[in-house]
């Protein structure tokens, strides 16, 4: 199976290749989680001439030696000097070019840790306006990289022409990625989610099952401690925050359910759901029709679905997998392995109707809903959820959706169900019109009672 390296992100390289071309040297910074394909996208930026300096955790003495090195291979002998400091090196640098390059740090963080006064060097530099170079700086440490351009205190804040977050590419394609159908697509990115370099590496194994069981749960696969190396890019007690992503993984999402299973109070791990909320790791969903800032129901789920296998599936079985009965746990991914991605298309789902005209409707963001319904009259009521509910801009309109990821649905007992539902939500006004929407694998019998959607129509719009 060929991987085809560089796919999406062609607005973002348009984007910078016309910062380039403004009058005056640009400084860039472009930042993201680790194998979200940082390096590729600026590799595809620069020309033969240009200079590309991937920092490592040596000292900052080694560090300019390596850059020196670097620069050489369009300067000659340009390593053959001994700088004492940054600004003497990028000044040398400056002076000897002949024309306008660009000059990318790579793992950015790594030189600050090493050098402190490093982003004031370059502030200095960026304001005396004395560069004839473009400068890109680059980071995974999300958290650091949002500091040094964001943080009002810091010496690099205010001076970017460009700040570039790169987010996970959109799930249409990784049909393109690994050449498979849109039914395909969804379970491949339940797994592997957005990130192209998780993509890369499952192109080269013949099916799902066979990459799941050799990259995350052999122990020395590639994947096996993924989760902790993100972790550690960004946050000091992983420790922590690696519990917190176990819980809620394992279906325990309310913020006092949570705080309980890890001994603490709920106060105590306000902070590090933020922080995770921050880094995209984790999201927190309210039911439909309340505030997000207000609501006392809110739930938290992994944002990340290669988190999200790893904690449902791996975290809990790593005795057994340390011993080497990988079939084992296999099995029971394969097992659950519909429900597991039932979640994930319920997400895609309420991402295809956010924002989307439906039959002539223009729908607002889409959400769960879930809570308590008083059919018949009852008084103590019954807990009922639904999977996909909007409302349309013009306030005139509600779409309730049910989402299935199985096949031989019957389309006429599930609109009975949503039908049977919707007598009784408290959110429906009585001048709303309600549409009812299935989101299926397959097509269902019975499938010209009601409105549905298959993958194909989903990822034509995502």
């Amino acid at each position: 199976m060929r991987f085809d390296r560089f796919i999406d992100r062609q607005d973002l390289l348009e984007r910078i290749k016309g910062a380039f071309q403004r009058q005056h040297p640009q400084f860039v910074v472009i930042y993201g989680r680790r194998r979200i394909g940082k390096s590729t996208l600026i590799k595809e930026i620069l020309m033969e001439n240009d200079v590309y300096f991937l920092s490592d955790q040596t000292n900052e003495a080694n560090q300019r030696i390596l850059f020196a090195k670097s620069v050489s291979d369009i300067i000659p002998r340009f390593d053959k000097v001994v700088y004492p400091d940054w600004e003497t090196l990028l000044l040398e640098l400056n002076g000897r070019i002949t024309r306008r390059i660009v000059v990318c740090l790579d793992e950015f963080p790594y030189m600050v840790k090493s050098c402190a006064a490093l982003p004031s060097v370059i502030q200095k530099l960026l304001n005396g306006r004395t560069l004839r170079f473009d400068l890109i700086v680059c980071g995974s440490s999300q958290q650091l990289m949002q500091g040094y351009v964001l943080d009002r205190k810091e010496p690099l804040y205010g001076l970017a022409d460009e700040i570039i977050r790169l987010e996970p590419i959109p799930v249409p394609y990784i049909c393109q990625a690994l050449g498979v159908d849109e039914t395909t697509a969804v379970e491949e990115y339940a797994v592997w989610g957005g990130i192209p370099r998780y993509w890369e590496l499952r192109a080269d194994y013949p099916d799902l099952y066979t990459a799941i069981r050799r990259l995350v749960l052999d122990t020395k696969g590639i994947l096996a401690e993924e989760p902790q190396r993100l972790l550690r890019d960004d946050l000091r007690d992983t420790v922590q925050t690696s519990t917190i992503l176990s819980i809620i993984g394992n279906g325990v999402n309310r913020i006092t359910e949570i705080a309980a299973r890890a001994g603490k109070e709920a106060t105590q791990i306000s902070e590090p759901l933020s922080k995770l909320r921050e880094l995209g790791y984790v999201r927190r969903e309210v039911p439909f029709g309340e505030s997000e800032k207000k609501s006392k129901k809110g739930i938290y789920r992994i944002n990340d679905n290669m988190l999200q296998f790893y904690y449902r599936f791996v975290a809990p079985h790593r005795s057994i997998l340390e011993l080497g009965r990988v079939d084992r746990v296999m099995s029971l991914v394969e097992s659950q392995f519909n429900q597991y991605v039932g979640d994930c298309w319920e997400h895609l789902c309420r991402q295809f109707v956010s924002g989307n005209e439906i039959d002539g409707i223009a729908y607002g963001m889409a959400s769960r809903w879930w809570g308590k319904i008083f059919p018949d009259d009852g008084k103590a009521g019954k807990m009922a959820e639904l999977d996909v509910v909007a409302e349309s801009f013009d306030k005139r309109h509600i779409l309730i959706g049910e989402c299935k990821w199985t096949g031989g649905e019957d389309a006429q007992r599930l609109l009975h169900d949503l039908s049977e539902k919707a007598r009784c939500l408290p959110f429906v006004k009585d001048n709303q019109e309600v549409h009812f929407v299935l989101f299926l694998k397959r097509e269902p019998v019975h499938k010209e009672a009601v409105r549905y959607f298959l993958p194909e129509d989903i990822l034509k719009s995502l």
